[in-house]
């Protein structure tokens, strides 16, 4: 769907230039973007390079495992149907671990890892498993502490203060986790249980 919506903008972006005999500034805003794109991702490789060194330290020194023993009870709390040692919760508990902080780019592998552990515990696998809508929501709300990919981002545009989108990115990420999580518990409470069998 995304590819459709992304392709008529193209489309209607190349027929309005052709009707007003601007072709050419196309060419100029394709060319402008991907120069803007590759500018961005370079300006992105060092912060993301420090901060998962970071996370290879805190991984090494033990913070990540103390971080997800904290979490344990909250991913107990949203994941009851997954059985109690599945390799599913490691990989939640890592990619939680990981948003909080900021690191979507570390988180996903991790999160896409979890995904599939859970199609394994999925008894239908045409529909995804209330245990995949629930990450898949806490993914896309994910509360952040320290919004590290925007302030790499705000760095490269030479923002005077780019750490002052911290305390927005905090408030603002607590409210839609926050709603994730009654929207998951208000439709859970409105359908059937699922009993999983250890995959």
């Amino acid at each position: 769907m995304v590819n459709f919506i992304w392709l008529f903008f193209i489309l209607v972006g190349f027929i309005v230039a052709a009707i007003n005999g601007r072709i050419e500034v196309v060419t100029e805003a394709a060319f402008e973007g991907a120069k803007t794109g590759v500018t961005v991702c370079f300006g992105l490789i060092s912060i993301l390079v420090f901060w998962l060194g970071m996370m290879r330290i805190a991984e090494d020194a033990g913070l990540l495992s103390k971080m997800a023993k904290l979490l344990q009870p909250l991913v107990r709390f949203l994941f009851p149907g997954i059985p109690r040692n599945h390799p599913a919760i490691g990989y939640i508990m890592s990619n939680m671990s990981a948003n909080i902080l900021g690191l979507g780019n570390a988180a996903t592998p991790m999160g896409i890892k979890a995904m599939q552990e859970l199609q394994k515990l999925n008894p239908n696998k045409e529909h995804a498993s209330p245990e995949m809508c629930t990450l898949l929501a806490l993914n896309t709300s994910s509360l952040t502490l320290v919004p590290t990919t925007l302030i790499a981002i705000r760095m490269n545009f030479n923002s005077l203060t780019p750490t002052d989108i911290v305390g927005t990115t905090l408030i603002a990420t607590f409210i839609s986790t926050a709603a994730a999580i009654m929207v998951d518990r208000w439709y859970r409470k409105r359908q059937p249980p699922i009993h999983y069998t250890k995959g």
